[in-house]
C-alpha cells in the first residue's frame, strides 16, 4: 500500500506552503522518513515544471513560493542541491531567471543545471528503451525530486509527478522521442523508463491554482488549494486525476501502462491517502483536456482512416494566431505537416492531419494559446471528449 499525503493550501504563500509541506512529511513518517528519504552526504535535484519563458507566479510552471519553501526543508538534510530543466522552448536560464526559481535558488546557495550536458547510458530494466541520451545532472543525482504542476494535456490527458521528468531528455531530442513513439502506449512506457533511469525519489504536485482546458500552456488557472506529495509518482498523479474528474484512472494512458506493467501503484484501493479526505478536495466543474479514449498520439502509417475520423486535430483559434511559425519550429515530423498560408498582413498555419502524429507540441508550445484540440463529429459521438 503506497501513502500519499493530500494537503490543502490556500495561497502562495512561503511560511504557509512550508508548513503544510511539513505536515505532509509528518504524515509520511516525518524526520525518519525525510532521513532514509535523503541519506546523509546526498546530492539533491530538484526538477520544476519549467515549460516555457513565463513570468513570475505563471500558472504554466512550479511556483517560485513552492520552490522556495521545499528548498528551506530539503537543505535540512542536505547541502548539495541542484534544481534545473530542459524546457520545450527557449534558453533554461532565461526561463529560469524570469520564473522567480533562480532568485530563490540565489538567495539559498542552490546551484542551476541546464540539463545541457548529456551522457549515454543503458537502463537494463527498462519497460521499453533501454538506450537513452539523458542530461547528466539528474541522471548522476543520488535523490530526484520532482515538483510539478497539476494542469491538463492535449496529448497525455494530464501531466503531474510522472510526464515531468520528460523535461531531463535535453533540448530537442523531445521531439525525436515523440516521432519515435508515435503510439501512445509505447510513449508512455517511455515515460515510466525515464523515471526509471534518473530514479525520481519523491513527488511534490503544485495543485494550489492548476490547470484546465487547452493545457499544459494556453488553459485556465484553476484554484484547487491542493498539495500531493508522495514517494510513488503514478500513487501521486492517480490522486490528482481523480480530484479533477477522471473516475478511472486507467483511462490516463501512462497511468494504464504504469498498471499493466506493475511500475507503481494506480488503482485506489492500492492508495492510502493521508490528510485531507478525497471527497472534500474533489473539483466538480474541472474542465478536462480530453476524457478516455485509446486515440491519443496516431501512427498515420498504420490507419488514416481512423486517425481522420477518431483522433483530435490541432485546430487554429484564428484571431490569437501572431503568425511567429513557433508551431512549425517545435513540429517533430520530417517532413513538417505544417505549411502556411496568407491571412492579410500575416501567415497562419494549416496542417496537413494525413501525417500529423498528433503529439501536440505545436499546441503545447503556441506563445499566444492560439492553439486547441478538437474533434471531428464521429469523435464527439463516441465520446472521447
Amino acid at each position: 500500500m503506497e501513502k500519499v499525503a493530500l494537503l490543502k493550501c490556500t495561497d502562495y504563500d512561503v511560511e504557509l506552503i512550508e508548513q503544510t509541506l511539513r505536515q505532509g512529511f509528518e504524515l509520511l513518517g516525518g524526520d525518519s522518513f525525510l532521513r532514509r528519504l535523503i541519506p546523509k552526504n546526498s546530492k539533491v535535484l530538484l526538477k520544476p515544471n519549467l515549460l516555457s519563458m513565463e513570468e513570475k507566479g505563471s500558472p504554466v510552471i512550479t511556483h517560485y513560493a513552492v520552490f522556495e519553501a521545499v528548498v528551506r526543508i530539503i537543505q535540512e538534510y542536505s547541502k548539495d542541491i541542484v534544481f534545473g530543466d530542459s524546457p520545450g522552448f527557449g534558453d533554461s536560464r532565461k526561463v529560469a531567471e524570469r520564473s522567480g526559481l533562480m532568485e530563490v535558488a540565489n538567495r539559498y546557495g542552490v546551484v542551476f543545471n541546464d540539463f545541457k550536458e548529456a551522457v549515454q547510458v543503458t537502463l537494463e530494466n527498462s519497460i521499453l528503451c533501454k538506450s537513452w541520451n539523458i542530461a547528466k545532472a539528474p541522471y548522476e543525482a543520488d535523490v530526484v525530486i520532482t515538483l510539478p504542476k497539476l494542469k491538463t494535456h492535449a496529448m497525455a490527458f494530464y501531466t503531474g509527478a510522472v510526464k515531468n521528468q520528460f523535461g531531463c531528455v535535453p533540448g530537442v531530442q523531445k521531439a525525436t522521442w515523440h516521432t519515435r513513439m508515435p503510439d501512445s502506449n509505447n510513449f508512455s512506457k517511455m515515460l515510466l523508463d525515464v523515471n526509471t533511469l534518473v530514479n525520481t525519489k519523491f513527488a511534490i504536485l503544485d495543485g494550489i491554482i492548476a490547470m484546465e482546458g487547452n493545457g499544459p500552456r494556453s488553459g485556465t488557472p484553476k484554484k484547487m488549494d491542493t498539495i500531493i506529495m508522495g514517494e510513488c509518482l503514478t500513487a501521486v498523479d492517480s490522486v490528482a486525476v481523480r480530484l479533477i474528474g477522471y473516475n478511472n484512472v486507467l483511462e490516463i494512458p501512462f497511468l494504464k501502462e504504469a498498471s499493466d506493467s506493475k511500475w507503481g501503484a494506480v488503482l485506489p484501493e492500492d492508495i492510502d491517502v493521508l490528510g485531507e479526505k478525497m471527497e472534500s478536495m474533489k473539483c466538480k466543474d474541472f474542465i478536462l483536456s480530453r476524457k478516455g479514449g485509446n486515440f491519443h498520439f496516431i501512427n498515420p502509417s498504420v490507419n488514416n482512416f481512423l486517425t481522420s475520423m477518431l483522433a483530435p486535430n490541432p485546430v487554429l483559434i484564428e484571431e490569437k494566431c501572431i503568425g511567429c511559425k513557433r508551431c512549425n519550429e517545435v513540429c517533430p515530423e520530417k517532413p513538417k505537416v505544417i505549411s502556411f498560408v496568407r491571412r492579410g498582413d500575416k501567415l497562419i498555419p494549416k496542417w496537413d492531419y494525413s501525417k500529423c502524429i498528433r503529439c501536440f507540441c505545436c499546441q503545447e508550445l503556441c506563445p499566444e494559446g492560439a492553439i486547441e484540440t478538437k474533434y471531428k463529429t464521429l469523435g464527439k459521438i463516441l465520446k472521447l471528449k
